[in-house]
């Protein structure tokens, strides 16, 4: 993953992951492994009760238009739904793809503080160049009882 991950971080796309964050992270992850190679990833980071991040969604570049990139945003989404999450946002330099998906941008400032403090120690921090999306997803019963339940 982090091979992937920090290709096109190198290329400017995407921020890199160190192994530690990885590993740090691991089970906000899925992955697509093709040929016991991985075709693709993303990470679904849970910010608060009710909001969730989209992180480091990779697709190897031999796996594009291969829809690697639905498949892999459906997955992340289905489970925040499942998690009863109702908003999910993303920070990305290929806001076309998100917005297809129903994403509409957001100043950062409505990102809360909480988003702020990870941030904060971000290379890019403040002059971030990423556009921040959001997406309301349908309120549905979740799958999971919300934390305190």
């Amino acid at each position: 993953m982090q091979r992937l991950i920090n290709s096109w971080a190198k290329q400017g796309m995407m921020l890199p992951r160190s192994l530690h964050a990885l590993y740090e992270h691991l089970r906000d992850y899925f992955v697509i492994v093709d040929d016991e190679h991985i075709a693709g990833c993303v990470a679904l980071h849970v910010a608060w009760d009710d909001l969730a991040e989209v992180r480091s969604m990779a697709v190897s570049p031999d796996r594009q238009r291969h829809h690697l990139g639905l498949t892999l945003l459906d997955a992340a989404l289905q489970e925040a739904a499942d998690l009863g999450i109702s908003r999910v946002f993303v920070l990305t330099y290929v806001p076309d793809f998100f917005a297809r998906r129903g994403f509409q941008t957001v100043a950062k400032t409505e990102l809360p503080q909480k988003i702020w403090q990870e941030c904060i120690h971000c290379i890019h921090f403040p002059d971030c160049d990423e556009e921040a999306m959001l997406l309301t997803l349908p309120q549905q019963e979740p799958a999971v009882p919300p934390l305190g339940s």
